[in-house]
Formats: C-alpha cells, sequence, structure tokens
C-alpha cells in the first residue's frame, strides 16, 4: 500500500510523465490527410488530428515544418501529439504541415522566404500568407473548432511561427516562436558575425539542402566522412572552397552562400526582424541558454517585439536548454554540469501549457511575469518584469598586466600571441564531426594552456554575483596581418577544492573547472559593418567593438570570472586565413601566422544586478 501511494504521489507530481505512457493518440483522434491551396494555387500537404469527441468545440494548434509532418497514410499516426500530451488529453485540434516545397507540399522551396512588404497580386505570397491561407481554410473545412488557433515551432518551425504573426490571421490568438532563425548572418545556427560554424551547416545541408526531385517523404542523404575526428577532417578538407569536393553543387544554397559573403540583399532579405511590428497574437518566446542553434534567434525576436510593437502580450522563457531541450527529456544536466532540476517538465507543465490554455480555452490565469529566467551558476528559476531586468548596472571589466581583470585600468601594455590557422585552437578537447552541443558549458582548461590563447581572470569572489543581459565586448588590438577573427569566451572559474558532483550515477570531478557561460566570434573585418568590410592596417592599434549574447548566471562565492581570447575556436568556427580576402575562396597558401595583441584599456561590461 504504501509503495502504490508513493507511485501515485511520484504521478501526480509528474503529470507528463503519466499521460506520456498511457496516452493513445489512435484511440482518440481521427486523421485527415489534405491538401490546402494557397492563394496563388500552391497546393500544401497537411495532417489533421480531430478528437473523437465531437461533443465540444476545440482549438487549433498548428505546426509548420520543412522537416515532414510523417508518418504519412490515413491509418498512420504519431506516437505523441506534440507540443506535449497534456494538450492531446486535454482536447485540441492538431494541424502540421509540409511547407512548400518540402516533403508532400507543391511548389519551390527557398530557404527563410523573404517577407514581402508589399502584395499587390495572388502572387505576392511569402510565409505570413501561406500561415493566413491555412488558417482562413481550417476555419471553413473542419467541423467543431472554437474559432481559435495557436502556432508553436521549434528552430525552422520557429521561424514559420514568426513570420506567421506577422500580419496574421485574426483567429491566431497565441503564437509561440521556439528558438526560431531570425537573421542568418549576423547571429543564428550556422554564421556568427560574419563567420561560419564549420560542422554545423556542413552536416546539415548536406542532408536538408539536397534539391528535391518530385513530391514525397523523401529522404536525408548523409556524408561518409571516412573517420570520427572532426577536427582531422575538417583541417584535411581545406578551405571553405572545398566544400564542394562533397557537395559537388548538389546544396543549392551553399553556391548561393558563396556569392553572398557579405550581408547585403540576399541576407537582409532574409531578416525577418523589420516585420515585427503590430503583432496581433499574444507571444511566448523560448530559448535555452546553452542553445549551440538559435539562441541568438529567441533573443533577438524577444527584443525585437519588444521594441517595435510594444503594445503586444510578449513574454520571453530561457532555460538551461540544448537546441530544442525544452520539449523533450528531463533539462536536469548537460555535459558535466547539474541543474539539479527538471526544468524541461517545469516549462511543459506550468508555463507552455497553459499559455495556450488561458489564450485558446479561457483556462486559468496568464499572470506569469514577462520574463521567466533560469539562473544558472545559482541553479533558480527567476521572474523578472522586463529583461534585461529593471535592477541592474554595468560593471566595466578592464584586462590588465598578468592576466588580472580588473574594475579599474592599470599599464599601457599589451598581450600578444602567435595565432596559426594551420594549428587552430579546437573547440573540445575531442571534436566530433557534427557540432558537440556539450561545448556550450565544456571545461576550458585544456584552452587556458594553449600559447595562442590570451587569459585574464578576477580574483576570488567574496559574495555571489549575478550576471543578467547582452555582454559588451570593447578591445583595443592589432594583427601583423590584414584578417583576423577575435573570438571572446566567458567562463565560471570553480574554486581549487569542490565536492564531487554526480550525474546519472557517475561523479564528476569539479576541482578548479572552467565552464564555459557563453563564447562568440568577431570576424576581424565586419568589425565597422557587415555590409562592407574593412582590412587591418598591420600593427595598428584598432577598436574592435561587439556584443555577446545574454547571459544570466551567477558567480558563486568562491569562484573567479574568467575571459579567453583568442583567434581560432576550430572546427567549430572556420577558419580565417588572416588575410583580407573573400574566405569562401581562400587557397591553402592564403592561410598564414600573425601576432595579434591585445591592449591596455581593453575592457568586458556585464550587467550586474544591484
Amino acid at each position: 500500500m504504501r509503495l502504490f501511494l508513493l507511485l501515485l504521489l511520484f504521478l501526480l507530481i509528474n503529470p507528463n510523465h503519466l499521460f506520456s505512457q498511457i496516452f493513445d493518440v489512435k484511440a482518440n483522434y481521427v486523421k485527415r490527410e489534405v491538401y490546402i491551396p494557397m492563394r496563388d494555387g500552391v497546393k500544401l500537404f497537411t495532417a489533421i488530428y480531430l478528437p473523437k469527441d465531437s461533443s465540444v468545440k476545440y482549438p487549433v494548434l498548428l505546426n509548420r515544418t520543412p522537416y515532414s509532418v510523417g508518418p504519412y497514410g490515413a491509418d498512420a499516426f504519431p506516437e505523441r501529439l506534440r507540443p506535449s500530451d497534456l494538450f492531446a488529453r486535454d482536447g485540441y485540434i492538431f494541424v502540421f504541415q509540409d511547407v512548400r516545397g518540402k516533403s508532400m507540399s507543391e511548389g519551390e522551396f527557398v530557404n527563410m522566404t523573404p517577407q514581402k512588404t508589399s502584395k499587390k497580386s495572388k502572387l505576392d505570397v511569402d510565409e505570413s500568407t501561406d500561415t493566413y491561407d491555412c488558417i482562413e481554410w481550417l476555419l471553413k473545412n473542419i467541423n467543431y473548432h472554437n474559432g481559435k488557433v495557436g502556432q508553436w515551432g521549434i528552430s525552422y518551425p520557429g521561424f514559420y511561427t514568426s513570420a506567421g504573426m506577422i500580419d496574421a490571421h485574426p483567429a491566431l490568438i497565441a503564437s509561440s516562436p521556439q528558438a526560431p532563425i531570425c537573421d542568418w548572418f549576423t547571429g543564428d545556427d550556422f554564421h556568427h558575425n560574419g563567420a561560419v560554424y564549420l560542422p554545423h551547416f556542413f552536416g546539415f545541408f548536406y542532408g536538408f539542402g539536397q534539391a528535391r526531385l518530385k513530391p514525397g517523404p523523401g529522404s536525408w542523404k548523409s556524408i561518409d566522412y571516412k573517420t570520427t575526428d572532426g577536427y582531422k577532417f575538417y583541417l584535411e578538407l581545406g578551405g571553405l572552397k572545398n566544400i564542394n569536393n562533397y557537395y559537388n553543387h548538389s546544396v543549392a544554397f551553399w553556391d548561393e552562400m558563396t556569392q553572398h559573403e557579405t550581408y547585403d540583399s540576399f541576407w537582409q532579405a532574409r531578416n525577418l526582424r523589420p516585420h515585427f511590428k503590430n503583432i496581433k497574437p499574444a507571444v511566448l518566446v523560448v530559448g535555452g541558454w546553452f542553445d549551440a542553434e538559435n539562441l541568438y534567434g529567441a533573443l533577438q525576436t524577444y527584443k525585437t517585439i519588444e521594441k517595435q510593437s510594444s503594445k503586444t502580450t510578449n513574454s520571453l522563457v530561457m532555460g538551461p536548454w540544448v537546441h530544442g531541450g525544452w520539449g523533450r527529456g528531463t533539462g536536469e544536466y548537460l555535459g558535466d554540469i547539474n541543474f539539479r532540476h527538471k526544468t524541461s517538465w517545469y516549462y511543459r507543465d506550468s508555463i507552455e501549457y497553459p499559455f495556450f490554455s488561458y489564450y485558446l480555452k479561457g483556462k486559468g490565469d496568464w499572470k506569469l511575469p514577462e520574463a521567466i529566467m533560469f539562473e544558472t551558476g545559482s541553479n533558480l528559476w527567476r521572474k523578472y518584469e522586463q529583461w534585461p531586468p529593471k535592477n541592474i548596472e554595468e560593471k566595466k571589466y578592464y584586462l590588465n598586466e598578468q592576466g588580472n581583470m580588473n574594475l579599474s585600468s592599470s599599464g599601457n601594455n599589451y598581450d600578444e600571441f602567435i595565432s596559426d590557422p594551420n594549428k587552430p585552437v579546437p573547440y573540445m578537447v575531442n571534436c566530433d564531426l557534427g557540432m558537440t552541443r556539450e561545448y556550450m558549458v565544456a571545461d576550458q582548461r585544456y584552452g587556458a594552456r594553449r600559447p595562442d590563447v590570451l587569459v585574464y581572470q578576477t580574483s576570488i569572489s567574496t559574495q555571489d554575483q549575478t550576471f543578467a543581459g547582452p555582454v559588451k565586448v570593447n578591445l583595443k588590438v592589432s594583427t601583423s596581418s590584414t584578417d583576423a577573427d577575435w573570438i571572446v569566451k566567458i567562463i565560471d572559474v570553480y574554486p581549487d577544492k569542490m565536492p564531487n558532483d554526480t550525474i546519472n550515477g557517475k561523479a564528476i570531478n569539479m576541482d578548479a573547472y572552467q565552464m564555459l557561460i557563453r563564447g562568440e566570434v568577431m570576424r576581424g573585418k565586419f568589425r565597422n559593418s557587415f555590409e562592407k568590410p574593412e582590412p587591418f592596417v598591420p600593427n595598428q592599434i584598432t577598436d574592435v567593438n561587439f556584443e555577446i549574447n545574454d547571459i544570466n548566471h551567477t558567480i558563486k562565492k568562491g569562484h573567479r570570472l574568467m575571459i579567453q581570447i583568442q583567434s581560432t575556436w576550430f572546427p567549430l568556427v572556420d577558419r580565417n586565413p588572416q588575410k583580407f580576402i573573400n574566405i569562401f575562396e581562400a587557397e591553402a597558401n592564403d592561410f598564414v601566422k600573425a601576432t595579434h595583441r591585445v591592449y591596455r584599456g581593453s575592457t568586458v561590461t556585464f550587467l550586474q544586478i544591484k
């Protein structure tokens, strides 16, 4: 009896996990597969799951995706109807749609479809018009809906969710773009401040970017790397121009990308941010602090809506998650870092489900504050009325002699290192072929021991210090050549003696651990403009200023704050030849050693909670 009561208590505390084990989609839903016509005549394949109980009116949950809405077939059902089992049990009409040009839908696929500001004819279509037309058809052609629609999506489907809330259909009441792409040149996915995130792009687009010969379920093409050593593979690959030795010009987007090295009209047209105006649906933006793919997109989407559509109900949730981690698993840990909470369960049960329930069903009372943020380091959920929070002050650290980082500047000297793109600094101790998601919290001691990595740190903290918001980097640098990447890493240095942690029964030694909090690259030639790159004048002191994505982290008493600066981070970031050339065209002999200097007066500025 006692065991039964304990089990019952566990299930009541964790309803998601009770429901996920016993809910039978096929027993409770019927499925329709239809082609929905868009205004230009193109028809999009759509799978609709309707509750069998027709005595109640239900809201619609829409997900538009380039990744297939399978399983296909009127009798083929998925194991789960996402975003979580709570919705399926409560009763929603689930709609999943292949976007144009993907899987079973008609039309031509365009990466990050440019948003059209003028729509004078039925041929002027984009993802907002496709979403509008889909919703209009659903309201006219499915039974027992309540007239309210919600849209959600993670990653690329997050982009389609963001586009859907621009000039939205009146029935679209609630939108949740999760890890949404918003600008593929400046910070999302495979492009950071003009630099290419090589292993992420290479593997993803080799499969995703292949041309579709005809509509159909399709299959994902994979690469035969002939090794498991990512560092070796990408170094032997050589310059970016050699990617077509593998792609063989079968990935049109790569060829387009190489023709647009700067932030020209091609990339600017794929920036959704200028269009986030007069947003009518309530918005819940979701992201992960350790999302190696679309952290930038989540933060920028929220901030831009705040700025350009101030009357919109706009909320932000950030947890200690990898890409999409809030939608699966428990979110308790990443790599060697233990967050000590089932953060993903909390999000699905206490944030996502109540948000849609309130706006689409009128259930509950959505009174959560505007920003619900997990604070790493202290491992606590925080709630704020705005983001960044109100009660913050700038804390500017100067990079001084002997690797010290202080609140005042000392001396007029510099630190220097020799950067060799043919022997680049690895981004992980062991580099896999893909982008290893654990790098976002990985121990950085291996880097601190390299002669081509500069290290600065504070004295031991005598009290907890919490930093919340973006980090400003203002470097004074010089190089003996004409270009260089500047990579800045923010690190939490643990005390020399720490109790072992335990993750999944495994003891983790945390003595002197250097936890990466955030890292970012600035391709030097874009330091003043992404549209008009400029060379460095050899050995001339030059300002390199940029912003690093937000953090929400506590440096605990007894810890130190560390900054590492380097010019290679391989193969995560493609190698800069360190010559002012079009890097997509660089030959082997273009990659040269260079001496880089970081001068006193360089600063890194944090926003600290008072």
